[in-house]
């Protein structure tokens, strides 16, 4: 039916995810994980509460959820899928790191592909590049490809390798959301963009990166003049908080003394505070891209909390690190 599926298409899809939207896991679950007394009573807890088996790992967990998630997506819209696009080009573009670094180097071990929420097979992926055949990959990835491979084999720098591949994925996403004719995800692909070139720069601030380094890995955003953050980060820490006090991302620079995860997290926040207006917007494909954000944001809560559990953080460390809930 391709991206401009009539809204009226979509009132099945929407009443199903409404059902779904139901058993998020609330601010009182998420409590009820941190409060646990360790990784496997908070792992029992989200068994109960429908989420993996028994047997499962952590990771194995986590993997079905996400699996689950695109398994209902594709249920509800088989024919449109790809108006999600937007949701999955981060992995698409993470597995054409890994796949440009395997054939590059000896180093890379199993497990290094992104299997589900994807639009291109990585075998595929890694095919091309093993044999430059970059034409083969998808229109969008070819020209990053084969730079971001050219720079890996003469210089050796994985880094190099990251901030092509990195800012193309983010070039993507802007466009994939614009594409869809959806106020939400145009303005998502906005904010994935801009908030990842906050982060860039927080992080060239803390490890002294040039303006060189910058100009190359900041990706075009229409909610932030990507010149000026450059030319402030690379001026050190105070030029970058007090320029970011200027913009409407003022709301994050109180984190960036407090710690990078704290700094992350609000990143996180911020973004959601952004599109909130139309997380509960009841037509169209609003509801279900609301639906996919609301578990990338839980799923990524449930590690955090794991994690910290695995590594006996205090609850109040492991709570400071919690993305908002949907619900």
């Amino acid at each position: 039916m391709g991206l401009n599926m009539a809204k009226d298409s979509y009132i099945y899809a929407v009443a199903r995810i409404r059902t779904h939207e139901t058993k998020l896991l609330n601010h009182q679950f998420m409590e009820q994980l941190i409060a646990a007394p360790d990784e496997d009573a908070a792992m029992k807890l989200l068994v109960e509460h429908g989420w993996g088996a028994p047997e499962m790992t952590a990771e194995q967990m986590l993997d079905r959820e996400k699996k689950k998630t695109w398994e209902l997506i594709r249920e509800l819209v088989p024919d449109n899928i790809d108006v999600f696009d937007v949701f999955l080009y981060q992995s698409d573009y993470h597995n054409l790191k890994a796949a440009i670094k395997k054939c590059c180097t000896s180093d890379m071990h199993d497990g290094i592909y992104e299997e589900d929420g994807i639009t291109i097979d990585p075998k595929e992926i890694e095919k091309a590049v093993a044999a430059r055949d970059f034409k083969a990959l998808p229109e969008r990835m070819q020209e990053p490809a084969a730079k971001a491979m050219e720079t890996l084999l003469k210089t050796r720098d994985g880094q190099l390798c990251d901030i092509i591949i990195d800012r193309a994925a983010l070039d993507a996403i802007r466009e994939a959301g614009k594409a869809t004719g959806s106020k939400l995800l145009a303005l998502y692909g906005e904010y994935v963009a801009a908030m990842s070139d906050v982060k860039i720069c927080a992080r060239a601030v803390r490890t002294g990166k040039d303006r060189t380094f910058l100009g190359n890995a900041l990706a075009d955003c229409e909610h932030l003049d990507v010149s000026s953050l450059a030319d402030s980060a690379s001026q050190g820490e105070e030029s970058f908080k007090t320029y970011l006090g200027s913009t409407g991302f003022s709301a994050v620079v109180d984190m960036l003394s407090k710690s990078p995860s704290a700094f992350e997290c609000a990143c996180d926040s911020y973004l959601i505070e952004q599109i909130q207006p139309q997380l509960h917007n009841s037509f169209g494909i609003d509801p279900l891209a609301a639906y996919i954000l609301a578990r990338r944001m839980e799923i990524k809560s449930v590690r955090i909390i794991l994690t910290g559990k695995r590594n006996d953080l205090p609850g109040e460390s492991i709570r400071g690190r919690v993305r908002e809930t949907y619900v």
